[in-house]
């Protein structure tokens, strides 16, 4: 089974700046995709960006500018550089992945999340 393992969160002002991490317990060539996501409390589960296998890396309209998401291969590694933070970004953060099972269909991975607070 795959694990993934996020880490980086805390409590930082807002115009602050953190990176998250997610290591998995594989090597990321196994998957189609990685990304971040995030879940606001009473809010759904939002995208916040991903990384195809091999294609641009796509983002959420609210964080473009201001995050960037990318891969160490070798340490099997996904980062989040997030900066000028708002408090409007406090939500759980949370790793996924996705392997590819057959031609239309796949199978998502998900960490545990770490909290990201964002003070006024």
């Amino acid at each position: 089974q795959v694990h993934l393992v996020e880490s980086g969160g805390g409590l930082v002002p807002a115009g602050g700046s953190l990176r998250l991490t997610c290591v998995a317990s594989e090597t990321i060539f196994s998957f189609r995709s990685m990304g971040w996501y995030r879940e606001a409390p009473g809010e759904q589960r939002e995208l916040v960006a991903t990384i195809p296998a091999d294609g641009l890396t796509n983002y959420a309209d609210s964080v473009k500018g201001r995050f960037t998401a990318s891969r160490d291969i070798s340490k099997n590694t996904l980062y989040l550089q997030m900066n000028s933070l708002k408090p409007e970004d406090t939500a759980v953060y949370y790793c996924n992945a996705e392997r590819e099972t057959s031609p239309v269909a796949g199978i998502a991975y998900w960490g545990q999340g770490t909290q990201v607070t964002v003070s006024s």
